[in-house]
């Protein structure tokens, strides 16, 4: 599996990453067990790079990837997790967030350097670990927050930024920038703030290219990295156009159905799979450093790993129009 510098740091992710929302009960109960098998097939299969945030099962995602991650070689792996959330403790819940039976925690959202800090410290204790290699800020912008963005964006700003940036330098943490779901807030703290990374969730897909109208270019010329995450954009890449797909965490509209019909005949016209295109479009972007595979099924991370094994036709690359072609 190839490596990939993030930014201009000195860390290096495999190319496909583990996205550990899933071991969270994201939509449906996982056992201990089951998240083990899953996050040992990945590690059988060469992932080194583990994403995960206190977000997935208020912390239960990062306490399962931490019991399993210690077994291993602390050298041996990349981590990242969020911040913006802060958990303390709470009453347990039946559901919360989408996400079944979390650990029993209450959440606020706090953007400001005392905020991070702790939900940093949080999660090093829930992950058995002294330093995270890559800290995301989680969902600021509009997208998530509306109209209190504007607080969260001044608290980020006002003294986020630079308690990251002292957190890298006492090696808490080794990078940072942010895991989001939308370009806009990007770019705007680019104009303000140096990111070494940002995990792109949905937004360059082979149905979503949005980020590649200006994004894109500004985070080559930062020297930013983009990690790609949500690449199946909820399940309808994955899925196919049927009856009750999902597009963008709620159910497509008619015209995201549409789109979607073109592209199925397009790449099934060349023998293509859609889910097949999708993920191949991802990793071979020229400005992914690293795909997230998001699942706590076995099954699933195995038949994603043998369609990105598949070779391509050349007329199914040109569909990509990604200009110039990684080699994977």
């Amino acid at each position: 599996m190839k490596q990939r510098q993030i930014g201009k740091t000195d860390v290096f992710v495999t190319d496909l990453a583990f996205g550990a929302s899933g071991i969270g009960n994201m939509g449906r109960m996982v056992s201990d067990e089951e998240a083990n098998t899953v996050l040992e097939r990945a590690w059988a299969e060469g992932i080194r790079y583990f994403d995960t945030a206190p977000h997935y099962g208020r912390g239960l995602s990062e306490k399962r990837l931490g019991r399993f991650l210690k077994q291993k070689n602390r050298d041996d792996f990349v981590l990242s997790t969020k911040v913006g959330r802060v958990l303390s403790p709470g009453p347990a819940l039946e559901e919360a967030d989408g996400f079944i039976n979390p650990l029993p925690n209450t959440v606020r959202y706090d953007y400001s350097g005392d905020g991070l800090e702790a939900s940093l410290e949080h999660s090093l204790e829930l992950l058995q670990v002294t330093h995270v290699d890559i800290v995301y800020i989680h969902d600021i912008g509009a997208y998530t927050h509306g109209a209190r963005n504007d607080r969260h964006m001044a608290q980020l700003l006002g003294s986020g930024i630079g308690r990251l940036q002292d957190l890298k330098q006492r090696g808490k943490i080794r990078a940072f920038g942010l895991g989001v779901n939308e370009t806009g807030v990007c770019l705007d703290i680019l104009k303000q703030a140096e990111l070494d990374v940002i995990l792109l969730a949905g937004r360059l897909t082979l149905l979503d290219r949005q980020a590649e109208s200006e994004l894109v270019d500004v985070c080559r010329a930062r020297e930013t990295s983009l990690v790609l995450g949500g690449i199946f954009n909820s399940g309808i890449l994955a899925t196919g156009p049927v009856e009750g797909a999902w597009y963008d965490y709620q159910p497509a509209s008619r015209e995201i159905l549409e789109k979607v019909i073109v592209l199925k005949r397009q790449f099934e016209a060349l023998a293509v799979p859609l889910p097949t295109a999708a993920l191949h479009f991802a990793r071979r972007h020229p400005s992914a450093a690293s795909v997230l595979m998001g699942t706590a099924k076995v099954s699933s991370l195995e038949r994603n790993l043998v369609a990105l094994a598949r070779e391509l036709p050349a007329d199914c690359l040109r569909l990509f129009d990604h200009g110039t072609e990684k080699s994977v």
